[in-house]
C-alpha cells in the first residue's frame, strides 16, 4: 500500500530584522563619492532586479573593480530596500580571502546605491560550466574547499548566504575561488535561529526550505548552504541541474518534489569515486541534523585529492 503525505502548507512571510539604513555616514560617502568620480564604465557584467554591474576602472590608479548600482527605484521599494539592506550590511561585516571583498558603498547624486567591488576575471562557475564544460573531480575538490573555508568564515560570524549556485560563486584568472551575491543572505541575531522564509533560487533550496515541519526541527540555519553547495558540486560534475533530466525545464512543483520526495542522493556517474559520492552524501542529507557542517566537511577525505 502506498502512503500519500497530505501536502503541508508552506509559510512564506518573510521574517526579516531591522537593519540600519544601507546609505553610508556623510564623511564615509564624501570619501567614497571622490574616488567614484575617478571610475571609467568599461563594460556591462551583468543585469539584476534592479540593478546593474559594471566593470570599472580607477583613472588615476588603473585599478579594475566591479561596480553594482542599485537603481533609485530599488531603494524605495520597501522589498528591493530590505534585500539592499541585508546585502550592504553583511559586505560591510566580512573580510575574508574566499568573500568576494567590499571595498566601498555610497549614494549618488542620481539616488542610486553604489557597491564598490573586488572584481573576479573569470566570471562565474556557471559560466565556466558552459564554456569549458564539466569539471573533473580534482577541480571540484579544489572548488569545494575555497568555498567552504568562505561558508565557515560566513557562519562562524552568523551569516547565512541562502542562495549558494554556480551563478553566485566567483572565480579569477588565479583560480581563487569566492562567494558572491549576499541579497537575500541573513544575519543571525541568535545562534539557532532558523532560516526557513521562502527566499533565494528554489533549484538550489534545502527541503527544510520547502518544509521545514518535516525536515527542519532544531537545526543551525546554515544546513541549506550545505545542500546548495552539495547541488553546486553535482552540477559541475554532471553538466546539468543533478535533481532534473538534462534539458527538463524545471517549475516550482516539479523542483519542490525533487527535493523533498526524490532519491535520497541524486544518481552520480558510474566513474565517480567513493570519496565523492561521501562527500556529496554528507552535504545531501535530507534531514538538515544530520548534514555535515563546513568545518567538518574541509576535514573529509574527498578535499584531500
Amino acid at each position: 500500500m502506498t502512503v500519500v503525505r497530505e501536502p503541508r502548507l508552506l509559510n512564506l512571510r518573510l521574517h526579516l530584522p531591522e537593519i540600519s539604513d544601507p546609505r553610508p555616514p556623510a564623511a564615509e560617502n564624501n570619501r567614497s563619492s571622490s574616488f567614484a568620480a575617478d571610475l571609467e564604465k568599461l563594460q556591462v557584467l551583468g543585469h539584476g532586479s534592479g540593478g546593474t554591474v559594471y566593470k570599472v576602472r580607477h583613472k588615476a590608479t588603473s585599478e579594475t573593480f566591479a561596480l553594482k548600482l542599485i537603481h533609485g527605484g530599488a531603494t524605495t521599494d520597501p522589498a528591493s530596500r530590505r534585500q539592499l539592506i541585508r546585502e550592504t550590511d553583511i559586505l560591510r561585516r566580512t573580510d575574508s580571502p574566499h568573500v568576494v571583498r567590499c571595498h566601498g558603498i555610497f549614494e549618488r547624486p542620481s539616488g542610486e546605491i553604489a557597491i564598490l567591488m573586488e572584481y573576479m576575471d573569470s566570471g562565474t562557475l556557471e559560466t565556466l560550466l558552459r564554456s569549458q564544460g564539466t569539471f573533473s573531480e580534482s577541480e571540484i575538490a579544489d572548488v569545494a574547499r575555497k568555498v567552504l573555508k568562505g561558508l565557515h568564515y560566513l557562519h562562524s560570524h552568523k551569516i547565512v548566504h541562502r542562495d549558494i549556485k554556480p551563478a553566485n560563486i566567483l572565480v579569477n584568472s588565479k583560480m581563487e575561488v569566492k562567494i558572491a551575491d549576499f541579497g537575500v543572505g541573513k544575519i543571525l541575531c541568535r545562534t539557532l535561529e532558523a532560516c526557513t522564509t521562502y527566499v533565494g533560487t528554489c533549484a538550489y533550496m534545502s527541503p527544510e526550505r520547502f518544509d521545514p515541519g518535516t525536515y527542519g526541527g532544531e537545526y543551525d540555519g546554515s544546513a541549506g548552504d550545505i545542500w546548495s553547495l552539495g547541488l553546486t558540486l553535482m552540477e559541475l560534475y554532471m553538466g546539468h541541474f543533478p535533481l532534473l533530466r538534462p534539458g527538463q525545464r524545471p517549475d516550482f512543483l516539479t523542483l519542490m518534489f525533487a527535493i523533498c520526495f526524490g532519491e535520497p542522493l541524486p544518481a552520480l556517474p558510474e566513474g565517480a569515486s567513493e570519496e565523492f559520492r561521501s562527500f556529496l552524501g554528507c552535504c545531501l542529507q535530507k534531514e538538515s541534523s544530520k548534514r555535515w557542517s563546513a568545518a567538518q566537511l574541509l576535514g573529509h577525505p574527498f578535499l584531500r585529492l
